[in-house]
């Protein structure tokens, strides 16, 4: 008897010794759990839908009321009257961004890269060293929204004789729509191509 109880005893204080390590970790948890899980993820929420609405609610481009898109995501553009933008692995396909993976020794962006100089050479007039590299090569993402100014500045009379307009108006337009290096120092001066379309719609309508 005294046997069996000594055992039941050491029982008794080896699960009391584990409850006690388990339930201030458990209480740790919840509290991270509630914290970081529901209060953090709703305050920063409604900060940001505040502070930053446009940028919370994914940046969308509105037109008459509508979202035509997100000034963070490319759309393809095709045809004379409009400006191009970069070329795109995913085929601006904002479900799947991610670049080519190609390495520049890669057979298929060589054979790539050289069909579209080829086209660009030929409708702009130039050498294959002219050409601005961003009209060339995809982005890391496949959705950058954004050319070069000198991209920008490539297009310019086919777009001007397209709508039968004078380039240096159309000049003033991507002047205007060419944005600065972010707070004057990081990136490179870019323009936004979605932006840049709009704009020459509602300025410059065609029929």
């Amino acid at each position: 008897m005294n046997t069996t109880l000594i055992v039941h005893a050491g029982s008794e204080s080896a699960l009391s010794s584990h409850h006690a390590i388990w339930r201030p970790a458990l209480g740790l948890a919840a509290v991270m759990l509630v914290t970081c899980g529901l209060v953090y993820s709703a305050t920063v929420t409604g900060l940001g839908g505040m502070l930053f609405p446009q940028q919370a609610s994914g940046s969308l481009v509105l037109v008459d009321g509508k979202a035509v898109g997100s000034a963070l995501i490319a759309q393809p553009f095709s045809g004379d009257m409009y400006f191009h933008g970069r070329p795109s692995s995913v085929n601006t396909d904002p479900m799947s961004t991610g670049g080519s993976n190609l390495a520049p020794s890669n057979p298929a962006l060589r054979d790539r890269v050289s069909a579209e100089s080829a086209v660009l050479t030929e409708r702009y007039q130039l050498t294959a060293t002219e050409l601005p590299v961003d009209l060339l090569a995809s982005s890391g993402s496949g959705v950058d929204p954004h050319i070069s100014p000198e991209a920008a500045a490539l297009q310019l009379k086919r777009v001007a004789a397209a709508r039968s307009i004078p380039a240096d108006m159309l000049s003033k337009l991507v002047a205007q729509q060419t944005e600065a290096p972010q707070w004057g120092i990081f990136g490179q001066p870019r323009v936004n191509v979605l932006l840049l379309n709009l704009a020459l719609d509602q300025q410059f309508p065609t029929k």
